[in-house]
């Protein structure tokens, strides 16, 4: 799967490093992704997802079954 959170749908995204005489060279700018288990209450199962550090704050505020239900909405993660 691509460097995407699924919960918040984030991607990396593309920039330019700028040296001291002003010469843009094209970089890009990694999320902070981890592998998480998290357990589910309704499923009383783990799920493991790719989440980066804002995605684990909104299922930690949401709870995990709301913040699934809402990515699965907007398209950000599959059937887990």
């Amino acid at each position: 799967m691509a460097k995407t959170c699924q919960i918040t749908g984030r991607k990396r995204m593309k920039g330019c490093n700028v040296s001291h005489s002003k010469l843009h060279t094209k970089r890009d700018f990694s999320l902070n992704l981890r592998n998480k288990k998290f357990w589910s209450e309704a499923e009383q199962r783990y799920i493991t997802l790719k989440v980066s550090a804002k995605g684990i704050r909104t299922i930690e505020k949401k709870g995990l079954d709301a913040a699934i239900k809402e990515a699965q909405a907007k398209g950000y993660v599959g059937l887990v």
